[in-house]
Order: C-alpha cells, then sequence, then structure tokens
C-alpha cells in the first residue's frame, strides 16, 4: 500500500516508530532503488535539538508545510531527507535503511545503487549501502535541489507500507545533538532485527552508552 501524506498528520513520536520496516523508493534510470526504513528520528519545534527550533528561514520552509511535505538538507557534504509532521516544524529524519528485498535485492537495483555509494573508490558492501543519514540518500539517489518542499510522486518516488513492522523496538536518545540543546530526549528508534546496520548501535557503546528502552510491536 502506497502511503500518501495525510498520513503524516500526526505526533512525529508516534509516526517514527510506525514508519520502521516501511519501504521508500525512487525511481532513477529506468530501475526502481528501494531501501526498508530501520531507523529514524523525531524532531518537535519546541526543543532545542530541531532545526525549526531556530526559526523560520527559506532553508528550512518544508518544515512549516503541510504534513508529508518532504524536507531535505545538506549534513557534513550529503543530503539528508525528512519529513513534515502534524504542528509546525515537527518532522522526523531518516537516519538508516537497509536495501528491500533483504537479504536478496535485485541485482540490477544492487549494482546501480553500489555505483551511486562507493567508499574509497570500491563498491560498498550491500549491508552498509543506506547506513546512515547521507548513504541513505546518497544510494537512493535523493538529492536536496530535486525534493526539498516537494511531495510523494506516484510512479517516481513512493513509500509503501508492507505489512512488515519490526517485532521489537529500541528507543534511544538522538546522535549528534550538541549538549544544552536537549539532548536527553528519547525520539530514536531502530528496528531491533536490524541493530548491527543502524548508524551506531547504542547498545554496544562503551563511552556514555544512552539509555535504551526494549518493546514490542503489538499485533
Amino acid at each position: 500500500m502506497k502511503i500518501t501524506p495525510d498520513w503524516f498528520d500526526r505526533d512525529p513520536r508516534v509516526i517514527a516508530p510506525d514508519l520502521l520496516g516501511k519501504v521508500l523508493r525512487h525511481k532513477v534510470g529506468g530501475h526502481w532503488l528501494c531501501a526498508r526504513i530501520i531507523e529514524i528520528e523525531a524532531y518537535l519545534l519546541e526543543e532545542k535539538g530541531s532545526h525549526a527550533s531556530l526559526g523560520w528561514t527559506p532553508k528550512r520552509n518544508a518544515l512549516f508545510m503541510p504534513p508529508g511535505t518532504i524536507y531535505m538538507y545538506y549534513a557534513r557534504g550529503g543530503d539528508s531527507f525528512n519529513l513534515s509532521c502534524r504542528g509546525e516544524g515537527n518532522a522526523v529524519l531518516i537516519k538508516s535503511g537497509i536495501l528491500w528485498p533483504w537479504p536478496v535485492p535485485d541485482p540490477a537495483m544492487l549494482q546501480h545503487m553500489q555505483q551511486l555509494n562507493p567508499v574509497n573508490g570500491r563498491l560498498r558492501p550491500p549491508e552498509t549501502l543506506c547506513s546512515g543519514q547521507t548513504l541513505f540518500c546518497q544510494a537512493l539517489d535523493l538529492k536536496v535541489p530535486e525534493w526539498d518542499q516537494r511531495t510523494f510522486q506516484p510512479g517516481r518516488l513512493e513509500l509503501l507500507d508492507m505489512s512488515e513492522p519490526p517485532p521489537e523496538v529500541l528507543q534511544t536518545t538522538r546522535l549528534g545533538i550538541s549538549p544544552g540543546r536537549d539532548e536527553h530526549l528519547p525520539f530514536r528508534f531502530i528496528d531491533a532485527g536490524f541493530l548491527r546496520h543502524c548508524t551506531k548501535n547504542p547498545l554496544t557503546q562503551r563511552s556514555n552508552p544512552p539509555p535504551v528502552r526494549r518493546y514490542a510491536i503489538e499485533g
């Protein structure tokens, strides 16, 4: 089932874990490039960790547009993919994914995504192609100029509900939040089945390990 923008007319803290297991696909050169979402973060206007808390600017306009609007920006020289949610300034950030279908992705899709996202001039291993917010966008060829302030387009960019929610979710603090900017908020959600493929495994952090809550998905 294709997810439409109105699906995002909810609190981002509810949407974020609901997005785990969903598949984002982008058609490039006649090929669908597909990734299952395995890690995501929620952001609110009123907390200091969000871009929106810094106020409206033309570059942040998507955060103040209707739910389901794509907000893209550059992080560490790469593209990042967010979606606006209910309430001005609220959003979710896709942190990482895994190729879909997994563990046996389409060979043509895999080749295309590896060409888009090499590492040191070599092909990146399939399991790490989308392990990070900028790697996710690079592997799916999602670019700020093309998709910022846009919405999903049937036949070109689609979000799919494959009815495959993770059996267990890890909830913890977000990554890269500066001290004093609400870094303690547990707004990061990870599919426990793909924990070793996420940006950073909170269960193996030796220095200042974050609090982690594990819970099962009902139904």
